[in-house]
């Protein structure tokens, strides 16, 4: 039986991080009147996240394609280009599964600006390898998916979006199919499923191990053919340009910076998903490319959207370690091999060094446990030993189903001189998924009007206190497609902002600053990446304690403030924009939201696990929240530059 609290109800409770002034916090456990009286939204999770929408919800019925991948046109029917200012009925920032779903249905009713960090195809969907999670099976139900999903989720999960993702997650799978997207298939010719931790039964849809590979693949195919849409690579999103409508914020599109041109472009929209993915490098080991600093969650923070449950950070168990390969890599990876978890819902069997199976010590399931009790099991393996790695041995399973279930991980460690149908996988916990961020309503509504959200840069309820293996995609797919009816109905109702757009602080480049002086700031902003993220590691990795969370909060800020303080000695002006100091700024702000979410949890729950505090709460079962009523603190990383009165 379920025990999650119900959604709307009026007894429910927020744990709350308000801050006021700098680096001065208070916790407290506030009722959703009090929340009401701050925001003057109701912000229950299945009820909506903006007053404004909500009333408005009861109408809301290694691929060769890559190389050849050229950017669509520029320019659409319904699209207005004035200079450097560009003007879309929606822009999507982010260029993953939910963003491209998301364009590919809106593109029916307007004009679609898809803006991307880096390649179209680079994102988290890109190295997803396991699959996604969905009921496709006769002796398998929704109310056995949902079931998995909450005691994963530590019982934090909301049972309403549970319900809602997996009820409508077939139907998601159907339509990637009839997009051409390839899934293995099985000797009866029915869609072979797998099973993964955490899992009751077998419901894992996957091409081999490179299943978000080829929905990438499907979903960009489309997309470079739809004439509606217009693909920005190499785009990156400084904010989000935001008005102050009464007691409302309204979004109208957002600031990018073209790393290829160095040029400043203005997105003007009528509404705007933020599909930018997580933040997996506020830590120095991750399975998650480059481009996962956590821009969209610092971006809506300085917006002032709500924030949600960022104490909840996903180390997934098994990372390719690097220093137990026979033949080690020349040069250090930008993130890290990841493992896939069908490895171990394949058979796979956890050693330590000494070659003894250490997981049933720690959980019943054994292998199968979620990810959080493998993760926190390895953490306490190395510790105790004082090991560097683990071994993960599929060995004993036969070679060619190995090879047909495993290519791309087998071809990996056999450049490394590994073979995996001989030899164990040494391997290692890395950061892997953010289950906290932009607090999204059904619909992927946020608390700003016009702001949308889906994909891991949101917080749904869905994943709660952890995620269920291949949950993510599932959740993207679902969230992607109940946005867009809300969005139509939205820039049905919007026209395109036609106030002096000069009131917002136009960002610009660094060419009034010498080349040695720019030497000088990315030389130290790299070092100053490495020292966050090393904080990170050391006092919010797996195991916290408040202490060393209190050490983190200072730490950081100390950090922070004199790397401020180095950038503006040296000419720096607020609205300067380089790429890497954008980014640290993120990095900076969401790593502040981590360890403040982190302090204000007294439990151990799911994925947020303090020696202080090891036992579950009742009491505590609530969502941590944020409020936008103040930033994290006043410096340049959090503060709102791009808001002005309508």
């Amino acid at each position: 039986m379920t025990t999650v609290l119900p959604a709307g109800s009026g007894a429910l409770h927020y744990s709350v991080t308000i801050y006021k002034g700098q680096n001065i916090r208070q916790n407290s456990w506030v009722s959703v009147t009090a929340f009401k009286r701050c925001m003057q939204k109701d912000l229950s999770w299945s009820h909506g996240v903006s007053k404004s929408l909500k009333t408005q919800r009861y109408n809301l019925s290694c691929y060769p394609f890559y190389a050849s991948w050229k950017p669509s046109r520029t320019a659409v029917n319904s699209c207005l280009e004035d200079g450097s200012t560009k003007f879309f009925d929606f822009v999507v920032i982010g260029s993953g599964v939910a963003g491209l779903r998301y364009a590919l249905e809106v593109a029916k009713h307007g004009s679609v600006a898809v803006i991307t960090k880096a390649e179209p195809h680079e994102s988290n969907t890109n190295y997803a390898q396991g699959g996604v999670s969905a009921v496709l099976c006769p002796l398998d139900s929704v109310e056995n998916h949902m079931r998995d999903t909450i005691v994963a989720g530590a019982y934090l999960c909301d049972e309403e979006t549970v319900r809602v993702v997996c009820t409508e997650g077939p139907d998601r799978i159907r339509e990637l199919i009839a997009m051409g997207a390839s899934f293995d298939h099985g000797e009866d010719g029915n869609l072979h499923l797998a099973r993964e931790g955490g899992h009751s039964h077998h419901r894992i849809v996957h091409a081999a191990d490179m299943t978000g590979r080829e929905i990438e693949r499907a979903l960009l195919e489309a997309v470079v053919n739809d004439p509606n849409i217009s693909m920005f690579q190499h785009h990156f999103a400084i904010d989000l340009l935001t008005s102050q409508d009464g007691s409302e914020t309204v979004c109208h599109g957002v600031d990018t910076l073209n790393t290829e041109t160095l040029e400043v472009v203005r997105f003007i929209s009528k509404v705007t998903l933020l599909a930018s993915g997580g933040a997996g490098h506020i830590y120095p080991t991750t399975t998650n490319p480059p481009v996962a600093t956590g821009d969209g969650i610092a971006m809506a923070h300085r917006a002032e959207a709500v924030i949600s449950n960022m104490e909840f950070v996903q180390f997934h168990p098994t990372a390719l370690a690097d220093d137990g390969l026979p033949i080690k890599p020349e040069n250090s990876r930008e993130n890290a091999f990841l493992i896939t978890e069908a490895v171990r819902g394949d058979g796979g069997i956890l050693y330590n060094l000494a070659k003894e199976r250490f997981m049933p010590l720690y959980d019943e399931r054994e292998e199968l446990a979620p990810r959080d009790v493998v993760a926190r099991s390895i953490d306490d393996q190395l510790k105790k030993r004082n090991e560097k790695y683990v071994l993960l041995d599929i060995s004993h399973k036969p070679r060619e189903q190995i090879l047909a279930h495993f290519p791309n991980i087998a071809a990996e460690c056999l450049k490394y001189g590994l073979d995996i149908t001989s030899q164990p996988i040494p391997v290692v916990p890395a950061a892997h998924y953010m289950c906290g961020g932009v607090r999204a309503g059904l619909q992927g509504e946020t608390n700003v009007s016009g702001l949308y959200v889906a994909g891991e840069v949101a917080c749904t309820g869905l994943h709660g206190a952890n995620r269920l293996a291949s949950n993510s995609l599932l959740e993207a797919l679902v969230f992607a497609r109940r946005a867009v009816q809300p969005s139509i109905d939205h820039m049905s109702l919007s026209s395109f902002y036609v106030g002096p757009s000069s009131h917002w602080a136009r960002p610009v480049m660094t060419s009034s600053l010498r080349s040695s002086v720019m030497d000088d700031i990315l030389n130290v902003t790299k070092q100053v990446r490495k020292d966050l993220q090393s904080i990170m590691w050391e006092y919010v990795g797996i195991v916290r304690s408040t202490t060393r969370l209190e050490s983190a909060e200072k730490k950081i800020y100390e950090l922070e403030s004199r790397w401020e303080k180095f950038l503006f000695q040296r000419g720096w002006e607020p609205t300067m924009v380089v790429l890497e100091a954008c980014e640290m700024r993120n990095l900076f702000c969401c790593a502040k939201l981590v360890v403040s979410s982190a302090l204000a949890r007294h439990e151990s729950r799911g994925l947020h696990y303090t020696i202080d505090f090891p036992h579950v709460e009742e009491s505590m079962r609530l969502p941590t929240i944020i409020l936008p009523c103040s930033t994290v603190n006043t410096t340049w990383s959090s503060r709102q530059l791009h808001k002005q009165p309508v």
